[in-house]
């Protein structure tokens, strides 16, 4: 069976070793470039996508509601 934390330890010495050579200086100057990036887009998170997502949901049930409503209305003024 291996040893989790000698792979661990491994995965973190690889890790410093990255971050020490030129690919972990590109990895942060593409991480500020995408973060500036994303900072200049409009968008939202993720909690506020789904709170408009509910507010939307109960907004259809109001108008299927008050649709039906409406096909009553109409109907009883058939009579």
């Amino acid at each position: 069976m291996l040893d989790t934390k000698f792979l661990d330890e491994i995965g973190n010495r690889i890790n410093r070793l990255i971050q020490e050579t030129p690919a972990g200086d590109l990895e942060k100057n593409m991480r500020a470039m995408l973060q500036s990036a994303f900072g200049k887009l409009d968008l939202v998170t993720r909690e506020e996508f789904d709170a408009q997502t509910q507010v939307l949901q109960k907004a259809r049930e109001q108008l299927l509601a008050l649709e039906a409503r409406v096909a009553e209305l109409e109907a009883r003024k058939g009579e």
